[in-house]
């Protein structure tokens, strides 16, 4: 076997915005969790948003040039996955359909067949069959929308959560109901998006799970800060969080455990 072929394939972490300003043991847990499977990680600095406000908001020049930027950043790694479905899903689902012929198409078509979610990375990629970690307590899991629906992710990670010692997962019921995040959604539609995750809350807290999880930073953190206003002492983690094994960080909206 020459040098090159023994090399492990090299990954690009594109950590995310809110995992950047708000959550960073999210990217550290994801980069631990990729080098355990055998993967070389980097993270470029070039990069920035996924461009899925401004796609969203019909704001096609500023997702065009987010996504040329990217495509740049990103192209040479073997793989490019990210801790959230939602930005996956813009990266894999949208950026083709904002170039439609000439030498961008092409990019973005090579680019988007190498970005995967985390888990679906670590399962379907890296052939990950579970991790030697502990979690003492119960939790439940929420079914992202993005996630869910343009990428598939559903047992991905509840495969690998089955694995984690002293963990027992309490399936609540709709799980794959939005929260009433939805990005720009909650800032459009404030009043609806209340109401819809405080229609979550109730069905989380009817688990009586003591940990809620989620693949997708935006969501937990609407649905911690509605569970924090009701008083509710549910704790609120990314997955990749309790996978890793990198839970001495606060739980998300919490100044201490």
């Amino acid at each position: 076997m020459n040098q090159q072929a023994s090399q492990p394939r090299r990954v690009g972490l594109f950590v995310t915005c809110l995992v950047d300003l708000f959550r960073p043991s999210v990217g550290f847990a994801s980069v631990k969790l990729i080098e355990e499977a055998g993967y070389a990680v980097d993270v470029p600095m070039a990069q920035t948003c996924c461009g899925q406000p401004a796609y969203n908001s019909g704001d096609r020049s500023d997702a065009i040039a987010i996504a040329r930027k990217t495509i740049e950043t990103f192209e040479d790694y073997d793989y490019i996955v990210a801790p959230s479905g939602s930005c996956a899903g813009m990266l894999r689902k949208h950026y083709p359909s904002l170039f439609k012929g000439g030498a961008w198409a092409t990019r973005a078509e090579a680019f988007s067949g190498k970005v995967y979610e985390l888990t679906s990375f670590l399962t379907e990629v890296a052939g990950m069959e579970g991790v030697k970690v502990a979690h003492a307590g119960s939790v439940t899991y929420h079914d992202s929308c993005s996630g869910l629906r343009e990428l598939g992710i559903r047992e991905q990670p509840r495969k690998l959560l089955a694995s984690v010692s002293g963990l027992e997962l309490r399936e609540m019921p709709d799980a794959d109901v939005c929260c009433g995040f939805g990005g720009t959604f909650c800032v459009k539609y404030p009043e609806i998006s209340n109401r819809i995750v405080e229609e979550k809350s109730e069905t989380i807290r009817a688990t009586g799970a003591e940990t809620l999880l989620a693949g997708d930073l935006g969501c937990l953190m609407n649905m911690a800060g509605k569970l924090q206003r009701q008083g509710s002492d549910i704790k609120v983690r990314h997955v990749a969080e309790v996978l890793a094994g990198m839970e001495d960080t606060p739980a998300i909206g919490r100044g201490k455990n």
